[in-house]
């Protein structure tokens, strides 16, 4: 398990504003645990890990450390796909405006 996954995921948490026994609660482990994977002690499974991208809405790409992108590379294309929509609707507005 890349070090940047314990790094990440208490910060994840402390941005939320939630302790680590709120957390723990909600993503279904103990404190004790939880603080055994912030602090790189345990490495957590891929059960733990697709449940705290969900609980923190982030890739597993960032979670791991592996992209800067909170959405990864599904969001970057959603992000390219929606600028280009957004870029076609506005030509179509100027067409209807010119008629």
């Amino acid at each position: 398990m890349p070090a940047e996954f314990s790094r990440i995921l208490s910060s994840l948490r402390t941005e939320k504003g939630l302790s680590q026994r709120t957390a723990a609660a909600n993503l279904r482990i103990s404190q004790a645990l939880l603080s055994h994977y912030e602090n790189g002690v345990r490495e957590p499974g891929l059960v733990f890990v697709c449940r705290a991208c969900d609980y923190y809405d982030v890739s597993a790409d960032y979670i791991l450390g592996r992209t800067e992108n909170r959405q990864g590379p599904a969001g970057e294309r959603d992000r390219a796909a929606l600028t280009e929509l957004a870029e076609q609707l506005r030509s179509l507005a100027d067409r209807v405006e010119e008629l």
